[in-house]
């Protein structure tokens, strides 16, 4: 997908927020061997690498526009490559990904997948967004589904592929994990108005749309944020986003 990475970036702060939580909830140690599934822009993946004492991390994502705008942040312990992180193989101590399985179909198979690349004695720690259900994303597969938009995306609709909270405990219980933290957490975050929702998920949930609506695009943002008008009619808006994080560790 051609992500903006400048768009992306125009709510940095608030996406930062559960990056923390996660970065909270990894053993620390020195000298692991990381890698860092969908690395985006890489300014977390160096603060990733600043958390990690004397260790090796590796920034993976499959936008090269997003690499390109990560690649200044590449020093010792730091590199940044291309790659799909379904794709990944190697043994990494730590395997960490911050919003980006959400873009990964079929977690039924994903989550065994990158299980395996946990390496004896390390770590799997994992956010996600699982705000599927707010009216930012249902209204966006609701116009997906109507005329004149249905058409131009051939019946496409973005489906989330996020699973329930529990089903990820249960696979990482079956899959012998240990010390498992599995939990969602509500992000409040205060915006001005309807638009900024929409600016928000113009540089997420919204950019696969873009890629297939060619010149309907601009129709399609339109009836978005007229129906995001008119459900938050107000300054300023509370949108509550929903993210979900799990970390568990692999016995040695």
């Amino acid at each position: 997908m051609p992500w903006n990475p400048d768009q992306y970036h125009k709510f940095q702060s608030q996406r930062a927020a559960p990056f923390e939580d996660l970065l909270r909830m990894i053993a620390v140690r020195p000298n692991l061997r990381v890698i860092d599934l969908g690395c985006g822009t890489g300014e977390l993946s160096a603060r990733l690498a600043d958390a990690l004492p004397e260790s090796d991390v590796l920034g993976v994502d499959s936008s090269a526009q997003m690499l390109a705008k990560a690649q200044p942040h590449a020093r010792p312990g730091l590199r940044f490559e291309q790659a799909d992180l379904a794709e990944v193989e190697g043994e990494w101590d730590l395997v960490f990904s911050h919003a980006a399985i959400q873009w990964v179909d079929d977690h039924a198979a994903l989550i065994p997948h990158l299980w395996r690349l946990v390496a004896p004695g390390g770590q799997i720690a994992i956010q996600q967004p699982a705000n599927h259900h707010h009216p930012s994303h249902v209204f966006a597969r609701d116009l997906a589904a109507e005329a004149p938009f249905r058409t131009a995306l051939n019946g496409w609709v973005r489906i989330p592929p996020v699973l329930p909270m529990d089903r990820y405990a249960q696979m990482l219980f079956d899959l012998g994990a240990e010390d498992m933290i599995v939990l969602e957490k509500i992000y409040p975050h205060v915006l001005e108005d309807a638009d900024s929702i929409a600016e928000w998920t113009s540089g997420t949930l919204l950019v696969p749309y873009f890629e297939r609506l060619g010149d309907l695009r601009d129709n399609f943002m339109a009836a978005y944020r007229a129906r995001l008008r008119e459900a938050f009619p107000g300054s300023p808006v509370f949108y509550p986003f929903r993210r979900m994080l799990f970390a568990a560790h692999r016995s040695r």
